[in-house]
């Protein structure tokens, strides 16, 4: 069992999106750190960006769009005056309820830096050291962001390894920033950096894949997730 999780800003926006768009997965992940499995890291600009992608992403706007549809329907007859009703109080609802779910985003953030097993942190002068090297040691296109995310993960699992902390891992659902590439295999540039400060990574929140082969990380044989492996 990892002692240390990280995750970034596709955890961050499904974990306070809209309760109807909320991943239960990433839920889990929270109550599983709070319960003492392991402690969830965050870098604390995940937050920033993921609070502005909730808010850009899941505007109720498609309410719009259908009530001109209802309109344009209810003048021409195809909706029944019993139907239209209901549309009217399904949209009012809908986007009532989205409405709601928005404004309570950044009281849903903050209180992840008080919720037990958690640890939000933020980019030290090491990390934006680290993220400006990463340009020169990353041949791949990454962008800013992409970068300081990395930086973040890599030196805070360099910290934790020396005070002790075994078990590493990143759940990462971006492509950009995982060590594989879409078809399947080992990106080695990206694969090493992970490899160096024992982190391995998920592709996933449920820690499920790719598995790790054994004597990970002395074989430093990982991050390929067509190889055979073995389960946590």
């Amino acid at each position: 069992m990892p002692s240390h999780v990280f995750v970034e800003t596709n955890w961050v926006v499904e974990f306070a999106a809209p309760a109807h768009l909320r991943s239960a997965i990433a839920e889990a992940l929270l109550i599983r750190a709070g319960a003492g499995e392991f402690r969830l890291q965050i870098p604390a600009i995940c937050l920033r960006e993921g609070e502005n992608t909730i808010y850009r992403k899941f505007q109720p706007k498609a309410a719009d769009h259908l009530r001109e549809f209802r309109r344009w329907a209810r003048k021409l007859g195809l909706v029944p005056t019993e139907e239209n009703e209901h549309a009217i109080k399904f949209l009012d609802r809908y986007e009532e309820t989205v409405r709601a779910g928005l404004s309570g985003v950044r009281a849903r953030l903050n209180g992840l830096e008080a919720s037990p097993g958690v640890d939000v942190y933020p980019l030290t002068q090491a990390m934006l050291e680290r993220a400006l090297s990463l340009r020169t040691e990353v041949s791949s296109d990454l962008q800013p962001f992409d970068e300081a995310i990395l930086a973040a993960v890599l030196e805070r699992a360099r910290e934790l390894q020396e005070v002790g902390a075994v078990e590493l891992v990143f759940c990462e659902l971006d492509s950009d920033l995982q060590p594989w590439t879409k078809g399947g295999t080992r990106r080695e540039e990206v694969a090493r950096l992970y490899d160096a400060v024992g982190v391995w990574v998920y592709g996933d929140f449920e820690m499920r894949g790719p598995s790790r082969p054994p004597g990970w990380p002395a074989g430093a044989a990982g991050h390929d997730p067509s190889a055979p492996s073995t389960t946590e």
